[in-house]
Order: structure tokens, then C-alpha cells, then sequence
């Protein structure tokens, strides 16, 4: 009795290990069958990480900075830097006059080599990305700041920094475009064209055998 007992319980374990064996390998099938990306695409709506608004430029943020709320945003920086003229290098350089200036331009000051190793000058551009993002401007840069991710803060920032000592022409607000549009244009010379019709409209039929209206008639008619 003990033996069939064992035996029927032999049997159901081996069959209860058999259906998990079955239900991993099918599992691993159509795993590998299914695509990269399920569903359908639907079409307007933009994937997480594509696409997106573009960012203003910062010369067109530049013409309407405000100074004044820049400095306070700069007051983040001051644990690190001064900006007076003649001030003294803390954790950071001193940034007076630093638009216009080549990266790496305090004396005295030890930058990383990650600064010393760009090139060029700090300009409008190069400040706002430094800004945005220092470690991803200048990887290996030793400055912890993350950035400002608010382009109208960099922006206000920068025309602050400008103002101290640097003082470069800041690019001008876009003009308005004075032109007329295609559809403007359109509907000007639909207007006219319709006051000439009805002046030809408007103009009166001689009756017949009355005495011609022409200039060059008249002009040729015996005296």
C-alpha cells in the first residue's frame, strides 16, 4: 500500500515538474518572438525624449535680460565667487569682466584641465551652456554647481555678468517685419481689381446714333 502510495505521488511531482519545465521553455519562445516595441504608432503623438519645443536662442532672451533679477540668481554663485573688480579668488575665480575674456583667465587661479583645455573666449553662447550644464561644457571640470536650467535665468544672469566689466554690445530685439504678408498682398490687389470692374461698370452706354465719346473721334472729327 505504501509503495502505491509513493508511486502516485512519484508521478504527480514528476508531473507538476514537467508542466513548470513546459511553462518556462514556451515562456522563453515568445519572449524572443515578441518585437522591441509593442503597440501601434499613433500618429501626432511624440515618444518621451523625442522631439520637444526647441529652446530659444539666447541672443533673443539676451534683448529683453533684466540686470537687476540677475543679480539676485547670481547670489547661488557668491558662496564661490566675487565679482568686484580686483576681488580676490575663492573656491572659484573672480567673474569680473569674464565675457570677452579666454577660459582660464584669473590669475592665480588653479583651473582644471578641463577649462584650460577649451579654447576661445567666454562669449554669450559659451557662458549659457556653461551655465546649463558646467561637468557636461567642460567634463572633469571641478565645479559641483549642476547649472540653470531656466534659459530666462541664465539669460538675466548673463547680462548681469556683462555688466560687470565686460560690457559687450548685447544683441538687439528682432525687428518687426514691416513687409507686407503673400495674404495681405493677395487681398490688396483683390480690392483693386474690384473697384476698377465696377468703375467699368459704372461707365455709361451711348445710345445709338448719339455722337462717339472717344478722344481720338473727337480729335479726328472736321472742324
Amino acid at each position: 500500500m505504501d509503495n502505491r502510495t509513493n508511486t502516485i505521488a512519484g508521478w504527480a511531482l514528476a508531473g507538476c515538474a514537467a508542466a513548470l519545465g513546459l511553462s518556462i521553455v514556451s515562456g522563453m519562445v515568445f519572449e524572443s518572438e515578441r518585437p522591441e516595441k509593442m503597440g501601434y504608432p499613433i500618429e501626432g503623438v511624440v515618444e518621451e525624449g523625442e522631439g520637444g519645443a526647441a529652446e530659444v536662442p539666447i541672443a533673443t532672451l539676451l534683448a529683453s535680460a533684466d540686470p537687476a533679477a540677475g543679480e539676485k540668481v547670481f547670489s547661488k554663485c557668491a558662496s564661490c565667487h566675487s565679482i568686484n573688480q580686483g576681488g580676490a579668488n575663492g573656491i572659484g575665480p573672480n567673474l569680473y569682466g569674464v565675457l570677452g575674456k579666454p577660459h582660464g583667465h584669473a590669475a592665480g587661479f588653479a583651473y582644471s584641465d578641463a577649462i584650460k583645455s577649451i579654447a576661445g573666449n567666454w562669449d554669450f553662447e559659451s557662458m549659457s551652456a556653461w551655465l546649463t550644464s558646467p561637468r557636461k561644457y567642460a567634463p572633469g571640470t571641478k565645479m559641483s554647481f549642476a547649472g540653470l536650467s531656466n534659459p530666462e535665468e541664465r539669460a538675466n544672469v548673463i547680462a548681469y555678468l556683462n555688466s560687470q566689466g565686460s560690457n559687450l554690445p548685447l544683441p538687439a530685439a528682432p525687428a518687426a517685419d514691416a513687409a507686407a504678408t503673400p495674404s495681405e498682398d493677395a487681398a490688396i490687389a483683390n480690392a483693386t481689381d474690384g473697384q476698377q470692374t465696377g468703375d467699368l461698370e459704372n461707365v455709361a452706354t451711348p445710345a445709338p446714333g448719339a455722337p462717339s465719346q472717344d478722344p481720338a473721334a473727337a480729335e479726328e472729327a472736321p472742324e
